[in-house]
């Protein structure tokens, strides 16, 4: 009777510190040996943590990587399958090595590079060809990293070459139903080799990305038989016996927002505490985008590393006042009010000469409007400075698709938390953590948007309804529609006009503006390459 008892370690790595993720692979391995695992399963590049970008150019990186696999092999506890980057005669790999006996028992290279969305993996890897199939504890393995079962090819060489259980290391990076989409490729595979398969995922953020585990194993008729926690580190055990995947533990998914939510935090909490900031600063206005990213920024780091900062202008309503207090109460954050206006009348002051010459001043132009959101953005970063402190902007995805926001000013910061969620589903997760406990005031919520930059302004004076927006940015961003293909679907030409003239136009602001959380197939990020320069005429 053949028996295999495999350990998924689901865990946080961090790119470029290959001693820390040595020793937390050894930690896992240490806990999976103790639970009487036959072998320790590990995600796509483990050692050197994923994405490694540039550092993929470099020799001396993979040296590196090759000194602390060395270190891995010496101290390995039980077998090890580990993901990690080969160099090899001249071409570089995404490989995963089995470690076992204190040596390098079998690489498999990964044979299918993606090189769509956010991955670029072409650009530095060459592919792999073979097969790699390993007996562990009497069961013949089949290696596979990642891309190699969402696509056909690389799973049934393997299961030619005589696997009987498929080990499946990635860097499955989160969007909104990612995981659906996970399982529809693989009982693809599954469907093709007749195979379980067991699928190991890396967590935790790095940069825009977040990766979410929610690791995995489906059986030879593509039922899940586990399903790990998402977001979270963990280390589970599961059995093959006679061929079949013995039935164990499956986590229940989260809802939308709710999963939304936990990326939100986690790629907050990985960005500050793998860059080392002491804490956040976050301007607030009042508005949904500033109260979501305290209420995301509390969660993820605790109220003692939040400062929120009100600066009130002329034209900030009392509402925003109270409701700001009222927040900010409820989360226990350090609060600071800094008025704006005597800043506002020095820079007028100043101005004034060199406008002189320029004609007429019109009664209230964007200029005022932007001098106020870039003196908001000065004594935000002042107070960075001081404190050593990373700024979180607020702005939506919605805001950041068509310009709504101001260069220098509320852009400006280190970390753009929302930058992925669109406003309307801004909405939803401010009702959705309300349900958890109530820290947004109803009426941050209930009340028309307004940047409050001009008496008696509303988001919807320069824009359209943000349902109507955000379905636009939607399919002509993420789905690549054409104007008229939206006209098609029933939205004004009007509108669509508007909203793509707008969003081609900003492209400049989006090329200066921080690195986001990408919660949507399609950021404003790595996987969103559009030329400043261009003349295309869309398709109307």
């Amino acid at each position: 009777m053949s028996r295999l008892r495999v350990a998924v370690a689901q865990f946080n790595a961090h790119v470029g510190d290959l001693a820390g993720n040595v020793k937390r692979i050894l930690e896992f391995a240490a806990r999976a040996r103790d639970g009487g695992a036959d072998v320790l399963l590990t995600p796509e590049l483990a050692l050197a943590g994923y994405p490694p970008e540039d550092l993929l150019m470099r020799p001396d990186f993979y040296r590196a990587c090759a000194a602390q696999l060395e270190a891995l092999v010496r101290a390995a506890p039980l077998p090890m399958v580990i993901g990690y980057p080969e160099a090899s005669a001249g071409e570089r790999y995404n490989s995963a090595a089995l470690v076992a006996d204190g040596r390098v028992k079998a690489v498999y290279r990964k044979h299918r590079l993606p090189n769509y969305e956010v991955f670029d993996e072409e650009r530095y890897f060459a592919a792999g060809r073979a097969p790699c199939v390993v007996e562990l504890n009497g069961v013949r393995c089949g290696l596979a990293i990642c891309a190699d079962v969402w696509e056909p090819g690389a799973a049934e060489a393997a299961a030619l070459a005589g696997a009987e259980l498929m080990l499946t290391l990635n860097a499955s990076p989160f969007h909104m139903n990612k995981q659906a989409r996970r399982y529809e490729v693989l009982r693809d595979r599954v469907a093709a080799t007749g195979k379980p398969v067991i699928y190991a995922n890396l967590v935790g953020g790095q940069d825009e990305l977040v990766f979410d585990g929610a690791s995995f194993a489906m059986d030879g008729q593509g039922r899940l038989t586990h399903q790990l926690p998402a977001f979270v580190e963990a280390l589970a055990f599961i059995d093959y016996a006679d061929g079949h995947l013995l039935p164990g533990a499956v986590v229940a998914p989260p809802s939308r927002e709710a999963e939304v939510y936990a990326a939100l935090k986690l790629g907050v909490a990985d960005y500050l505490g793998k860059n080392g900031f002491p804490g956040a600063i976050i301007g607030l206005s009042g508005g949904i985008d500033s109260a979501l990213t305290l209420a995301v920024a509390v969660d993820a780091l605790g109220a003692d590393r939040v400062r929120a900062v009100m600066m009130p202008s002329p034209w900030t309503a009392q509402m925003s006042l109270d409701d700001s207090r009222e927040m900010v109460r409820r989360l226990g954050v350090q609060y600071d009010e800094i008025p704006i206006a005597q800043a506002m009348e020095q820079f007028a002051g100043l101005l004034a000469p060199v406008f002189a010459g320029l004609g007429p001043k019109p009664a209230w132009d964007t200029t005022d409007e932007n001098l106020q959101a870039r003196i908001r953005g000065m004594l935000l970063m002042a107070l960075s400075n001081r404190t050593g402190r990373i700024v979180l902007t607020t702005g939506n995805k919605s805001e950041m698709a068509v310009g709504y926001a101001t260069l220098y000013g509320d852009m400006a910061g280190g970390f753009a938390v929302i930058k992925d969620v669109a406003k309307t589903f801004v909405y939803r997760l401010a009702e959705w953590r309300n349900a958890v406990a109530e820290v947004i005031p109803r009426n941050i919520i209930t009340r028309p948007p307004s940047a409050e930059l001009k008496p008696g302004q509303t988001d919807q004076d320069t824009l359209p309804p943000y349902e109507v927006l955000d379905a636009i940015i939607e399919a002509y961003m993420e789905r690549d529609e054409s104007p008229r293909q939206i006209i098609a679907a029933g939205l004004s030409e009007a509108d669509v006009r508007k909203v793509v003239g707008m969003l081609q136009k900003n492209e400049y602001k989006r090329r200066q503006s921080p690195v986001g959380i990408r919660v949507t197939q399609r950021g404003f990020g790595k996987d969103w390459r559009y030329p400043i320069t261009s003349r295309y005429p869309d398709e109307y």
